[in-house]
């Protein structure tokens, strides 16, 4: 599909994830349970930022030397294709071992290269390096750990789909990151659910203030919840 225009995706970054997922769900365009990261995804720049961007797929190997090359240096037809998607991007990085996050799959370096192409964040079920560094380009990442060594990281492939904490997600993907996790969205509703996600916001912060107010009673919290 074509990019989004940008106004949109700023109008998304007005909601957390949980707001655009409530609101994804209102279109049935998948099962509840899916389109999100699970559990052990945490923004490990600190904060709470919230990126909006598209997708650019990568999958690395971290434990053994690669069969031929060296590291990330030799890979330069990945930034040729994160080049050729619409921007902003967003580098998901999914580290293919089988315990994933033995070594470092992005650090300083890296993201400031990842920068240069317009990548506003980066996404990964493996580890990073270089926290203080990160936080001083302010590039947000949203990884399982922290490890010291990059180890024998390289790339395998890229542009491919890939699998984050129990969301797959294809190059081009329109995703949403905050502190809570990342949500894929799809481009054909996003224009409307961000309308359906003003209007979950309104009617859940009327809930809220009837708690909060001295006029609370159950009959009317009830009737709040009804509308």
């Amino acid at each position: 599909m074509d990019p989004l225009p940008p106004s949109i995706l700023s109008e998304i970054q007005q909601f957390d994830t949980c707001t655009i997922a409530n609101a994804i769900e209102h279109f049935g365009v998948r099962l509840r349970n899916t389109g999100y990261t699970q559990p052990g995804l945490q923004c490990l720049t600190g904060g709470y930022p919230r990126m909006a961007g598209y997708a650019a797929t990568c999958r690395v190997k971290t434990a053994d030397p690669p069969m031929t090359g060296n590291a990330y240096v030799d890979r330069t037809d990945w930034w040729e294709a994160i080049g050729r998607l619409p921007a902003p991007r967003i580098a998901v990085i999914q580290d293919m071992e089988r315990n994933a996050g033995g070594g470092s799959t992005l650090g300083q370096v890296h993201a400031a290269v990842l920068q240069a192409f317009e990548c506003c964040a980066a996404i990964t079920n493996g580890s990073v390096r270089d926290l203080e560094g990160l936080a001083e380009l302010k590039f947000p990442v949203f990884a399982h750990s922290v490890a010291v060594s990059h180890a024998y990281a390289h790339v395998v492939d890229f542009g491919q789909p890939v699998e984050i904490f129990g969301l797959t997600v294809e190059a081009g993907d329109l995703l949403y990151a905050d502190c809570h996790g990342v949500i894929s969205i799809p481009q054909d509703i996003a224009a409307e659910a961000i309308e359906t996600a003003r209007r979950i916001q309104a009617h859940d912060r009327k809930i809220i203030d009837l708690c909060r107010s001295s006029d609370f009673t159950i009959k009317k919290l009830q009737a709040a919840i009804r509308e």
